[in-house]
């Protein structure tokens, strides 16, 4: 290994990884309200996606590209600074494991908790099995892998059923996509609000889609694929637009090579070396949780459970503040026009702005609308408004950067809605993301005079 050129600096990547211990570690502390732990939990989960997908994917490009390169900072070449990246991973799953079991004892006594089959009784049993056999039973599609079967592509951080069947004295293997089209949390009666996942509703009623094996194993697994894509615009073909070609590089994301495999609770030996060799990982990607794989589901949980559950245990909403410069139930343009009112987000409300690009799809003094886009809401009213702006006849610019990451088909489906109604839409610069948020609104009054609002 080679020496780092500074003594005081550190990898950015494991730097990282402290980062998102310490959001872990606010899932940790008592402090906290128990529900925002909750939270941090999720979050903790996300963050920890999205670094294997993005950091993890760029440094196994890296590693087959250049697998000698130095990082200075550390002295690692990019299969070391993975190897080092696993082995901290894995203690932070331990860490969210011990974190999960003490917050979910909690949970347990508030009925706000996902449970297991050994807490159900036989009555609360008899409906899980119920709802397998009418809800989930008819929509699965297990499929035996064999000869005439091949292991199938597994999609990024879809959850699946993976299980060891014995039959004739012959092991065979199969898997069952968890359908995401259904509802994942399954309230369970008697309980007033403590649930099941769908995955380990699947996974207790596994043998029912195997009837004529024998179940040597099962557990669930999820795949997070390299989702780091570099753009290369060399390779826009001339007659092809930028959209389009976005189109098929978020395509190619969901088939580029497995960095991590987690497994859910259980893991045999031979079923761990089976789905290494399948997928080509080794044996430090695997990671064994035993907290649900995926977690968005909490902020679900929290959402449907009664306010006077859960206000207690969460923070007191973060109310934006009205600026004292604007007055919504006055024209917004007519306010700007007259004098400046500086909005700071997400301090102040947003709601002044959406209201000036409302009055300004209207306002027959309006000539023009240029504006910068990096992320939107979904059903966003600021697509909306500039619609209605350019359908009245106004010029509408819209830069819409494509590369926002993890939103880029969303911002695709925005542009092509802005197109639709007349927008100009422009897809940012080279080398370059536009991620500053700009709007200039342009005027022309009865005088002939010109006016901005910027």
């Amino acid at each position: 290994m080679h020496k780092k050129l500074y003594p005081f600096t550190q990898n950015r990547e494991l730097s990282w990884l402290k980062f998102n211990q310490r959001v872990l570690e606010e899932a940790a502390d008592p402090r906290v309200p128990l529900l925002e732990r909750v939270k941090f939990l999720a979050i903790f989960t996300s963050n920890l996606d999205e670094f294997f997908m993005v950091r993890c994917g760029s440094l196994y490009d890296l590693s087959l590209v250049n697998g000698q390169q130095i990082d200075k900072k550390s002295g690692m070449t990019p299969v070391q600074q993975l190897d080092a990246i696993y082995e901290e991973a894995h203690k932070l799953y331990g860490m969210r494991d011990g974190i999960t079991k003490n917050i979910n004892s909690t949970l347990e006594s508030i009925h706000i908790s996902s449970l297991t089959k050994k807490q159900l009784t036989k009555k609360q049993l008899k409906f899980i099995h119920q709802y397998f056999d009418v809800q989930i039973f008819p929509v699965l599609s297990p499929q035996i892998i064999d000869t005439h079967h091949p292991f199938p592509h597994l999609m990024n951080k879809a959850l699946y059923i993976f299980v060891e069947v014995k039959e004739n004295d012959t092991i065979m293997r199969g898997i069952i996509p968890v359908p995401n089209f259904l509802k994942r949390i399954v309230y369970v009666p008697d309980t007033d609000g403590n649930y099941m996942l769908l995955e380990q509703i699947i996974l207790h009623n596994v043998e029912k889609l195997f009837s004529q094996s024998t179940i040597v194993s099962k557990t669930i697994i999820r795949v997070t694929r390299n989702a780091d894509i570099n753009l290369d615009e060399k390779e826009i073909d001339e007659d092809e637009d930028y959209r389009q070609y976005m189109k098929k590089i978020l395509k190619k994301r969901g088939r580029l090579a497995p960095i991590r495999l987690e497994l859910y609770k259980e893991a045999t030996e031979s079923v761990v070396t089976y789905l290494c060799d399948e997928l080509h990982l080794k044996k430090n990607q695997v990671f064994v949780s035993k907290t649900p794989l995926e977690m968005n589901h909490v902020y679900d949980v929290i959402d449907q459970a009664p306010s006077v559950k859960t206000t207690p245990l969460l923070y007191k909403p973060f109310t934006p503040q009205p600026n004292k410069y604007l007055r919504l139930n006055k024209p917004i343009i007519d306010q700007a026009l007259d004098h400046d009112a500086l909005l700071f987000y997400p301090f102040h409300d947003m709601e002044p702005f959406l209201l000036l690009l409302k009055e300004a799809a209207e306002n027959p003094e309006v000539k023009s609308i240029k504006i910068t886009i990096y992320r939107l809401a979904n059903h966003s009213r600021i697509v909306r408004y500039l619609a209605r702006a350019a359908e009245n006849g106004k010029e509408v610019t819209a830069l819409m950067e494509l590369r926002a990451r993890f939103d880029e088909k969303h911002n695709i489906e925005a542009a092509e809605l802005l197109e639709e109604a007349g927008c100009t839409v422009i897809y940012g610069f080279e080398n370059y993301k536009v991620h500053s948020k700009i709007c200039m609104i342009t005027l022309q009054n009865k005088k002939g005079e010109w006016k901005t609002i910027t």
